[in-house]
């Protein structure tokens, strides 16, 4: 866990077209990396020779929940970890709090009913805005995490070091498998509607709307064929096939019925 003083600025690079690039350098956050990754990220395979340890976890051979290997009385202790991380640290730093107003979505402590009755805000030596402590009453555990998760991909700004500066060491375990499938029902979004509908779904309304929307950040060809195997299992579940209507136990030709209208 960084210590409450070690906070680096933010940094958004920017191309020619002065376009902020949906991109931060390995200094946005301390300690960008995980320092344990999670099992699941040695054991992935893909056929990527660029895939980077960091996209490495975010995709399984099969589903995370569905793969017989993920514990959720092992994931529960981690992901309240990062809960913890988030409340008690995170979001009093001027870098998340940065990247929390340009996705326009509300931390924890401005959700609070009279938000401006706290201290001052202090400006640390480059600027940024000082932390701001939460609300006394304030319970990491009544605290959801997958809003978050949600709008840092629909935006894209889920890379490893915002992930970490979000939710701390345990990321990777915590929040990884969440990140997965938000990542995958970014793309069942895509595929089920136009853009309007995908925003639309996104949005938190009134006032915490989607700023914009960028395509899925690095994919990698596993984490896309997963999508698609999931994606087509939605299908079949649409035709009523499943348990032993399932295509995989009816035989060769039960697999034509994945491939309606063109949307498998």
């Amino acid at each position: 866990m960084s210590s409450e003083g070690n906070d680096p600025m933010m940094d958004f690079p920017r191309d020619t077209d002065g376009e902020v690039q949906q991109h931060f350098q390995h200094a946005a956050f301390s300690n960008p990396t995980p320092r344990n990754p999670p099992a699941e990220q040695a054991n992935t395979r893909t056929d990527d020779p660029q895939v980077s340890p960091q996209q490495h976890a975010l995709v399984n051979d099969n589903n995370w929940l569905t793969s017989g290997q993920f514990d959720i009385f092992e994931w529960y202790p981690k992901y309240q970890s990062c809960q913890k991380y988030f409340v008690d640290h995170a979001q009093q730093s001027g870098p998340v709090q940065a990247v929390a107003t340009f996705a326009n979505i509300c931390l924890p402590f401005q959700r609070h009913s009279n938000p401006l009755s706290g201290p001052e805000p202090r400006l640390s030596p480059g600027g940024f805005m000082g932390r701001m402590n939460p609300p006394p009453h304030q319970s990491h555990t009544a605290v959801s995490l997958v809003p978050y998760l949600r709008r840092l991909v629909v935006t894209g700004l889920d890379f490893p070091g915002v992930l970490h500066g979000f939710f701390g060491d345990d990321w990777a375990t915590g929040v990884g498998p969440l990140h997965e499938q938000e990542r995958r029902n970014y793309l069942f979004a895509a595929k089920s509607g136009g853009w309007a509908s995908v925003k639309k779904d996104y949005d938190i309304l009134p006032l915490e709307t989607v700023p914009f929307m960028r395509p899925l950040q690095n994919p990698v060809n596993a984490e896309i064929e997963a999508a698609e195997k999931s994606w087509s299992e939605w299908l079949a579940m649409e035709d009523w096939m499943v348990g032993p209507r399932a295509p995989e136990n009816m035989g060769p030709g039960a697999e034509q019925s994945r491939q309606r209208g063109g949307r498998a």
